[in-house]
């Protein structure tokens, strides 16, 4: 059965998953080597595809970015939300995190936050759904946190709401101190730091 995109006609299953093997690809380049640095020949390449299945599914570079943020907002949200949905969600909420930076050992920074640093000033709709990507993003914290919350495991006095966005916050500056100074002790000190005066931890 054809399955519709809020991006495009509607696919056949290997269409797809041509179209999710492109925007892997290219979601990889772009976080190696930024937006300006990745050219469609560059993504035509890593996805081995050629120029027209590239084009049937993005007409242009701006429409192959557009789906790349999607991809990392959308990443990000559904591993948030599973690891907030465990027994122990903050503990591994944060172990999540620190083995993410520690395995990238601080380069790149955050998939989603480095291309609002790229595209915030020169590209509103790239702005904006970079924008609608940390709403969801903050929601999906926001949410684990009721969670444990409501099961006793958060103090009653903290606001999920607030916390998610300074668990958000804390983690967009961490990674990028972790990243310029090649380093991940800033990003791991300042969560740990936020965790333990919210939570205790």
């Amino acid at each position: 059965m054809a399955n519709e995109t809020s991006e495009g006609p509607k696919l056949t299953p290997k269409g797809t998953l041509t179209r999710a093997r492109i925007v892997e690809a290219a979601a990889a380049l772009i976080h190696e080597r930024g937006v300006v640095g990745t050219t469609l020949e560059d993504v035509k390449a890593a996805a081995d595809v050629s120029g027209s299945q590239l084009y049937h599914y993005f007409p242009d570079k701006t429409a192959l970015v557009q789906a790349v943020i999607n991809y990392q907002a959308d990443s990000i949200v559904e591993r948030n939300r599973h690891t907030l949905s465990k027994v122990n969600g903050v503990e591994a909420w944060r172990n999540m995190v620190m083995t993410a930076v520690k395995r990238t050992k601080a380069k790149g920074g955050c998939s989603l936050g480095s291309l609002g640093g790229q595209l915030a000033e020169s590209d509103p709709e790239a702005r904006a759904l970079i924008a609608a990507g940390f709403d969801q993003w903050a929601a999906a914290i926001a949410d684990g946190l009721r969670t444990l919350r409501a099961d006793g495991k958060l103090p009653p006095d903290i606001d999920p709401d607030d916390l998610a966005i300074t668990l958000l916050a804390t983690l967009q500056g961490g990674l990028l101190l972790a990243q310029v100074q090649r380093s991940t002790r800033p990003f791991e000190t300042a969560v740990d730091t936020v965790l333990a005066l919210a939570v205790g931890r």
